[in-house]
């Protein structure tokens, strides 16, 4: 049987020959053993390194002086990119996604100053009737609308052109829409009017540079993001323009004063939001045109124009400051 060795009397204690033979001193009287070593850093750790090397004279002058140089080029390169986007043109607003971005009008800010365009070319000839492709857009959102109808979508028919009211707080402004251009684009706008979506809504956005003269529309949140939960392609006047006509359809050409146009965040993603062109303004034909707007409309419009917008945008880019209120679009 095992015994514990701390159990055996001491006559029958194992001998530690070298431990017994030396024992450890005895402690002084109130003195603790020793603890086991410490690891980690302690007083004087890390241990000292190599001297410290003095800095050269010329480097403490140098240094100083290219931090100057590179805050100096980079102020002028701020400054130079403000003035260009003052004096720029009709340019499509671009934005980093076209999840994220702004369903937007044309900017007048963002490129140097394009040469005047010409007439928008004539629209091709389409069926009697179309079929539409309505893409929902991931993930839900305010304002978010029923998808529109997508086969049969009335075209090239003898009642191509429906007539709209859109009432607002500045007074009536009067719509055409054209299904022979644009059928897909007036079929969701006239699905949106059914569902009452742009009753109580606001026109968001004003710009007044001299080649653009736009009021924009049809945004439920009144941000520029808003949408009714689904997307749609381009038509009329970017579906004239074949594969081959990239340099033409790059554009700049003439949406004339009257013309009623989709705003999009890039190619494919129509929407709700649409802009009503006041005067005439040089556009690349990436916007589908899909109406008109009557006589009576176009005096609301110079009426807003001449109230100014808030300019948060940019000079003559913003919020109009007489709010353009929608309390409903009906049809004629």
């Amino acid at each position: 049987m095992n015994q514990d060795p701390a159990g055996m009397p001491p006559q029958q204690q194992p001998v530690h020959s070298a431990r017994d033979a030396y024992p450890a001193p005895p402690l002084p009287p109130g003195a603790y053993p020793p603890g086991p070593p410490v690891y980690g850093p302690g007083p004087g750790y890390p241990p000292p390194g190599p001297p410290r090397r003095s800095v050269p004279k010329w480097l403490l002058v140098a240094i100083p002086a290219v931090v100057v140089a590179l805050v100096v080029l980079v102020v002028a390169a701020v400054v130079y990119s403000k003035k260009s986007e003052e004096s720029g043109t009709a340019l499509p607003m671009t934005t980093s996604a076209a999840a994220s971005a702004p369903e937007s009008a044309p900017d007048s800010t963002t490129a140097p100053a394009a040469p005047a365009g010409g007439a928008l070319p004539a629209p091709g000839t389409k069926p009697a009737a179309v079929s539409c492709v309505y893409r929902t857009k991931a993930g839900a959102q305010q304002g978010q609308a029923q998808l529109p109808k997508t086969d049969g979508v009335p075209a090239n028919t003898s009642s191509s052109v429906t007539q709209y009211v859109m009432a607002t707080g500045q007074g009536s402004v009067g719509l055409s829409l054209n299904s022979a251009e644009s059928p897909c684009t007036v079929n969701s706008f006239s699905s949106l009017v059914a569902q009452h979506y742009f009753d109580g809504t606001h026109c968001h956005r004003l710009t007044t540079a001299d080649d653009l003269k736009v009021l924009q529309c049809g945004d439920p949140t009144g941000t520029g993001m808003g949408g009714p939960g689904y997307e749609f392609d381009d038509e009329y006047p970017t579906d004239t323009f074949g594969s081959t006509d990239a340099a033409a359809a790059s554009g700049p050409v003439l949406y004339p004063r009257g013309t009623l146009a989709m705003a999009n965040a890039g190619p494919g993603t129509n929407g709700s939001q649409f802009f009503l062109v006041y005067g005439d303004s040089q556009l690349p034909p990436s916007y589908t045109v899909f109406g008109t707007i009557d006589t009576a409309g176009l005096a609301v419009l110079d009426k807003v124009a001449a109230g100014g917008t808030d300019e948060k945008m940019g000079p003559g880019d913003g919020g109009p400051k007489l709010p353009v209120d929608v309390s409903s679009i009906q049809a004629q």
